[in-house]
This record gives structure tokens, C-alpha cells and sequence, in this order.
């Protein structure tokens, strides 16, 4: 009922008019899950002033946080259906609908944030942006910066992935509902368990998992680290936020207002890797004072539990693919 009510709602909203002056005013809805202090946010608030004064206030794009339109996997749906003209949402939640996206959830693909950001911004990031526009009816327009993802847990620090574990019983790891995330908590022990992100503070209180995994600013944003008190920085994965337009809504919009709005969002892609950077270490510092251990593993026993999805996917479209970003990093 909630997602039917959504979907009414959206196609009342996606892509409206305002004749009030007398210039024709095109507005994009844009619906997101994050908090509205989440860096990702800020960067698309930024992304919409410049749409506004690029185009002289005959494009705006208005925007909805906090999963106020639906999660990831709801608004990516209305894109398709033309009822919601875009949406932020982590490439974990797109590899069910463009699946060489999975590719980016191969745990350790990326050396580091230098090497992730080439892949991006060169010809294998700008593919896989496009992927998705001719079949699926979803064009990527830019990545966002969503840092690394680590293990947090409630009642015991994660120091390898035997830690996966306790007492001969796997713990309960929340992870996205994406293939490779749950191939790849099984693969290193643990019993993953799908929760949308909206309803993770509470599972974690009532003890539904017993530890989940994402990036520092989302970790604190979040207010996990009330209930998480280790935060291990395995850093085993990379993936980026997208954003994403309708292909049925990008094709209605003017020569003019793509050109404006694509330079708006590349625009935003660079006030948010500062962002970005700033509230890492702001996100780490804050809960470090209320009480979070931070463990700092070797990542080689983490790399190497990994190994099976590695070879599962040798060969493959996929697995070439790895390849050829391993390649990029060199």
C-alpha cells in the first residue's frame, strides 16, 4: 500500500511546470534515502543552485532526503516508470537492475581512493554510467564519493574474519540487498541479513544483527554507533554513490537544460569529494569521543577469505572487467 501510495504521488510530482511568470519552469523531483547533513546531500543541494542559476530559473531541481519518496530500490523503480525524475542511490542497490554494476562490490578491487577516482572518471566509470540507459531506462550522470565500508559490530571488535563468528555461531551482518554484498559476507563466515537501511537503528537495537558495515560518515550520521561500540576499518569494499536520471525525463528536457544540467552535477562531484573527505575524519573523530573503538586490522587475512568470489568470477564478462580496473590503479 505505502509503495502504490508513493507511486501516485510521484507521478503527480515528477516533472512539473510553473507558468507563473512568464518563462515555463521545468522542475525535476529528485528523491534520496540520505540524511539531509550527509555530504552526498549537500553536494546535490549545491548541484540544484547551480541548475537554477544556470538556466536562469527555467530549471530547478527540488529534492526530497530521508527516503520521503521511498528507499533506493522504490525510487529507482519510479525512474523506470517515469514517475520520479531522479534519485541518488548506492551502485550495491543498481546491481540488480544493471548487473555489471556488480563489479564495484568485488571486495578489494580498488587500492585506494586515488585509484577508485581514475576508474571513475575514465572511460570504464563513464561506461558503466551509460549502462543502463538503452535497456533499463536509467542514465547515470555522475558518481559520488562513499568512501570505504567496514565491519561495525555490538558486542565484540572484528579483528579478522574469524570475528565473523562467536562462539561457533555466525553473526547477523545487515548488508544492502545486493548479490555481491551477500556473497561476500558469507564468503568470509557471517550470515548477512537484507535490511533497509531505514530500519537498521532499530534491528540493531532489538538485536535482529548483530553488526552491519558501511563508511564512517554514514556510521555516525546514522546514530549506529550509540548501539555499535567497535568500528573495524577493513575497508573491504568501494561503492559509490549514483546519481541517476529517467531516460524518459532527460529525453523531454531541452539540448540546453542537459548541457546546464550535466555541468551542474559535474560541478557538484567536486564540492562533494571535499565534503567528503572533511566528514570522514570528522565522522571518525566524533565517535571515537563517545566511546567507539576503532581497530585498525591487517587486511591481508580479510583479502584472503575474499579469494573464492575472485575465482568465481574468473573469466567472466565480470571478472575481465576487474581486470581491466586492477589495471587502471597500476
Amino acid at each position: 500500500m505505502r509503495k502504490c501510495l508513493i507511486l501516485i504521488i510521484l507521478a503527480l510530482m515528477c516533472l512539473s511546470c510553473d507558468d507563473k511568470s512568464s518563462k515555463k519552469v521545468i522542475v525535476l523531483k529528485l528523491g534520496h534515502g540520505l540524511d539531509n547533513k550527509h555530504p552526498v546531500h549537500k553536494a546535490m543541494e549545491r548541484m540544484a543552485e547551480l541548475v537554477d542559476e544556470k538556466s536562469g530559473g527555467t530549471l530547478r531541481v527540488e529534492i526530497f532526503p530521508s527516503e520521503q519518496l521511498g528507499n533506493e530500490k522504490e525510487c529507482i523503480e519510479a525512474l523506470q516508470l517515469g514517475y520520479l525524475a531522479m534519485t541518488k542511490t548506492s551502485s550495491g542497490v543498481m546491481e540488480a537492475f544493471v548487473p555489471m554494476i556488480k563489479v564495484f562490490g568485488l571486495p578489494y578491487l580498488f587500492r585506494d581512493s586515488e585509484h577508485f577516482w581514475k576508474v571513475c572518471l575514465g572511460d570504464i566509470g563513464k561506461e558503466l554510467l551509460d549502462a543502463g540507459s538503452k535497456t533499463k531506462g536509467l542514465k547515470g550522470l555522475c558518481y559520488y564519493d562513499s568512501g570505504a565500508r567496514s565491519f561495525y559490530s555490538k558486542d565484540h571488535p572484528i579483528n579478522t574474519p574469524a570475528d565473523l563468528q562467536k562462539d561457533g555461531k555466525k553473526l547477523k551482518v545487515r548488508v544492502m540487498n545486493s548479490p555481491m554484498a551477500i556473497s561476500m559476507v558469507t564468503t568470509m563466515g557471517a550470515s548477512p541479513t537484507p535490511i533497509a537501511w531505514g530500519e537498521l537503528y532499530t534491528s540493531l537495537d532489538a538485536g535482529v544483527v548483530d553488526a552491519a558495515e558501511n563508511n564512517p560518515p554514514s556510521f555516525q550520521l546514522s546514530g549506529h554507533y550509540e548501539i555499535c561500540k567497535f568500528y573495524t576499518l577493513d575497508e573491504h569494499v568501494r561503492l559509490p554513490d549514483m546519481l541517476i536520471i529517467s531516460t524518459r525525463v532527460w529525453e523531454k528536457l531541452s539540448k540546453e537544460h542537459q548541457v546546464i544540467l550535466k555541468e551542474a552535477v559535474d560541478e557538484s562531484v567536486i564540492v562533494q569529494r571535499k565534503l567528503w573527505e572533511e566528514a570522514e575524519a570528522h565522522a571518525l573523530d566524533v565517535v571515537q569521543k563517545a566511546g567507539v573503538t576503532v581497530v585498525r586490522p591487517d587486511k591481508a587475512p580479510f583479502q584472503e577469505a575474499v579469494k573464492p568470489i575472485w575465482d568465481k568470477y574468473k573469466g567472466t564478462e565480470l571478472g575481465k572487467l576487474a581486470e581491466e580496473i586492477i589495471k587502471e590503479g597500476k
